[in-house]
């Protein structure tokens, strides 16, 4: 089956687990799918994650993380589309609810969030949102 959209088909299936209360959630893996899913990670989100090699395509194992039954990620918005692109100059960076989000970028120096892209004084393509 061919998605017009794989990030946002991560971001629905991520969201879908959560709504669900899924302990995890399976990805067809990709390069920056990984890059997203590593940002996650390291921004504290989920609790980790694991590349399951495949036959046809490798998958993104992702362990969700919930603290007293609250999940860690009560927001997930795609922002750039296949239809309609978003880009930000280096100054215009957005910061998600207050700087308790991240913004995901990907810039010419790889995918970020948009602090670090702001500190590097990076514009790019605005992924999504989290929250």
């Amino acid at each position: 089956m061919t998605v017009s959209d794989p990030i946002a088909d991560m971001l629905t299936r991520i969201r879908n687990a959560i709504m669900a209360s899924h302990e995890s959630v399976l990805v067809p893996s990709s390069k920056i799918k990984l890059s997203i899913v590593k940002i996650l990670k390291e921004e504290g989100f989920i609790d980790r994650y694991e590349v399951l090699k495949g036959k046809p395509q490798p998958m993104i194992k992702i362990h969700l993380k919930y603290t007293d039954d609250q999940p860690a990620i009560l927001g997930l918005e795609r922002v750039s589309k296949p239809s309609l692109r978003v880009y930000v100059e280096r100054h215009e960076v957005p910061r998600v609810y207050g700087g308790l989000g991240i913004a995901i970028l990907s810039t010419s120096k790889g995918v970020m969030t948009g602090h670090e892209a702001w500190r590097q004084r990076l514009g790019g393509e605005i992924l999504c949102y989290v929250w």
